[in-house]
């Protein structure tokens, strides 16, 4: 049976992480978008949270019992409350070490992962979308040939968060009619960093085109070696992490708006007081909580090893179409003032319209 009630443990991460959000991430948020740029003291502090760490087993070097997802559903919703591209950046090295803990070979885990377990934030990333209109992580048009005792990858990447700075990175390549996912380091022959992307949203987030021209890598460097990875796990793994992240953001926008339409008023009285806002609201906190009860229970089958691709794909969906919804709402009912910048849900609309584009920019 699932259970709705958070254990001690993921409670105190709950509650740790939302505190960190509104104290470090929220007074960060404006002027990062403004600069497009992350503050990195706010990093630094968030990563002395030590939210991967905890998610590696100890066994690995980490200190964390068996990876829950849903803690860390639970703390990808409070980040994205404080800010969503600055989590995104606090996540990055999760999107590289995460893959490996799950994954990888002993051989693979006792070389990269004590990079990401120290006590300063490490730029490592990974590279799964493309820049094509027809998308499909499962059908990658970026390829791994065989060659020998070596991997030839070529393709090309779009919206690689830290790229410019990684020291490695996963590539999500078709390798026959599988999706496979390569360790790739940063200097390597025919790997090519473009420069950085211009977005609508997710304006503080470094992200960039990678290009890949017969990219030579050793065997050793397939995930999972010889045997490989089934990677939709790592994919559901991506899809409920977003869903979480779509629902902090949407728990904002709806909080900011309540907010603003309890104390603005007109003729007399609260605007939270007229019928057509008060629906409006209620309709947006129903969208919030069905979101997050599907990404709950989506990040409860992953941990219960059962088959959780379509809870996963279903929660996305639902939840990247909840978030724009309340944002969309959230403007409207500041009205004027949701279109001037110095009020934050422009921002969160903006940020709520990147969600059905960046799988594989989050992972839990």
């Amino acid at each position: 049976m699932i259970s709705f009630t958070p254990t001690e443990e993921q409670q105190l991460i709950s509650d740790t992480v939302r505190r960190y959000a509104a104290e470090r991430l929220r007074p960060a948020a404006h002027d990062a978008d403004e600069t497009r740029s992350t503050p990195l003291e706010v990093i630094a502090r968030c990563w002395d949270l030590g939210l991967l760490p905890s998610a590696i087993p100890e066994v690995d070097g980490g200190f964390g019992d068996a990876h829950a997802t849903i803690s860390g559903v639970l703390a990808a919703e409070e980040l994205a409350y404080g800010d969503l591209p600055i989590s995104l950046y606090l996540l990055t090295p999760g999107l590289f070490g995460l893959p490996i803990a799950h994954a990888g070979t002993a051989e693979q885990k006792e070389r990269w992962l004590p990079h990401l377990l120290g006590d300063t934030f490490a730029p490592y990333t990974a590279a799964c979308i493309e820049p094509i209109w027809n998308f499909d992580p499962t059908a990658m048009q970026t390829t791994a040939t065989r060659d020998g005792d070596s991997y030839l990858l070529s393709g090309q990447k779009a919206y690689v968060p830290l790229a410019a700075d990684a020291a490695a990175m996963l590539i999500y390549a078709r390798e026959g009619q599988a999706t496979q996912i390569f360790i790739v380091e940063r200097g390597s022959e025919g790997l090519e960093i473009l420069d950085r992307e211009q977005h609508m949203g997710l304006r503080a987030l470094p992200t960039y085109g990678v290009r890949l021209e017969d990219v030579r890598e050793a065997a050793a460097a397939r995930l999972g070696g010889e045997q490989g990875i089934d990677s939709r796990r790592l994919l559901d793994r991506s899809r409920v992490a977003l869903g979480a992240l779509a629902v902090g953001v949407a728990r904002a926008a709806y909080e900011y708006a309540r907010e603003y339409a309890l104390q603005r008023e007109a003729f007399g009285k609260p605007i939270a007081q007229n019928q057509a806002l008060a629906f409006m609201l209620a309709e947006m906190a129903i969208e919030i909580d069905a979101a997050r009860l599907m990404t709950w229970e989506a990040a409860w089958q992953l941990d219960q090893q059962l088959d959780a691709t379509r809870q996963a794909v279903l929660a996305r969906q639902y939840a990247d179409e909840a978030v724009l919804m309340v944002a969309d709402r959230a403007v409207q009912i500041l009205g004027g003032h949701g279109y001037i910048r110095e009020h934050p849900v422009e921002r969160w609309l903006r940020e709520a319209r990147g969600f059905t584009t960046i799988l594989g920019m989050a992972m839990v």
